[in-house]
């Protein structure tokens, strides 16, 4: 069983920090890409960063450039999002997904999971 845990939502005003950790446990054999969205009320869900399998590569939505940077730390099964210059509108449920092989499957199919969600919040 793999579960992803959140943490590092919350209510910050408008030109605040916050940090967005997203750890997965279980039986898992490799990460490939992995990703933030977010889905505010009455909207879709919507890609905000991603990160390539390698890490070399990420790209972000365009609301978020330049303020968003994603990272992970391999040996700790962790994806972060460092969200800086926040703004009302980044105001959302927050969820991140990853792309998994796991022990014991067969090597090269991957599995995609999804964090709980975490609230942020940006007052004006």
């Amino acid at each position: 069983q793999v579960q992803l845990v959140e943490s590092g939502g919350g209510l910050v005003q408008a030109g605040g920090s916050l940090r967005l950790s997203c750890a997965a446990s279980g039986s898992i054999s490799r990460l490939n890409a992995m990703g933030w969205y977010r889905q505010a009320p009455g909207h879709q869900r919507e890609l905000v960063a991603r990160i390539s399998s390698g890490g070399d590569s990420t790209n972000y939505a365009d609301s978020v450039k330049g303020r968003f940077t994603i990272s992970r730390d391999i040996a700790k099964n962790t994806v972060y999002l460092q969200m800086n210059s926040l703004k009302p509108e980044d105001t959302a449920v927050y969820y991140c997904k990853m792309s998994l092989e796991l022990t014991g499957y067969i090597t090269g199919i991957e599995y995609d999971y999804w964090g709980q969600g975490t609230q942020v919040t940006v007052s004006s």
